[in-house]
């Protein structure tokens, strides 16, 4: 916006409106409307799920990969050295039809990165049923 100064007449009205004000009151009007928005739209009672766990029986069949605290992988008690030998070696596993569960345990103290790997792997498999084995919550 520019501002037009004549010197030959001091006296003259400027015939521009000065909108800065107006964006300012905008401004604060657009993020009042924006924090106070989620506060009215979530302020319908609704009655929502409990939370439970189902405990269940691990089945015979299942096959269970363990990753250690410091990242290392483990087909059932077996050491794996890596993700293609886990690829190999769970693929007799993955051919049976019904093809199991493939359970994946975690240590609570590895990288998630290290689980992610896994998981990855397993995918690229074949693996069609991933379950993750978990400690239940003390109540």
């Amino acid at each position: 916006m520019a501002i037009h100064i004549d010197n030959a007449e001091d006296d003259g009205l400027i015939g521009q409106i000065n909108t800065t004000p107006l964006v300012d009151v905008m401004l604060v009007l657009l993020i009042i409307f924006l924090i106070t928005i989620p506060v009215v739209t979530t302020s319908v009672p609704v009655d929502l799920p409990k939370q439970s766990n189902q405990v269940r029986q691990a089945k015979s069949d299942n096959v269970i990969i363990s990753v250690s605290k410091l990242g290392q992988i483990y087909l059932f008690d077996s050491l794996v050295h890596n993700e293609q030998e886990l690829i190999d070696r769970v693929l007799p596993f993955v051919q049976k039809n019904p093809q199991p569960v493939f359970e994946v345990r975690g240590d609570g103290q590895t990288r998630f990165q290290e689980v992610g790997r896994v998981i990855y792997a397993l995918q690229r498999g074949g693996v069609a049923k991933l379950g993750f084995i978990l400690e239940p919550a003390s109540q």
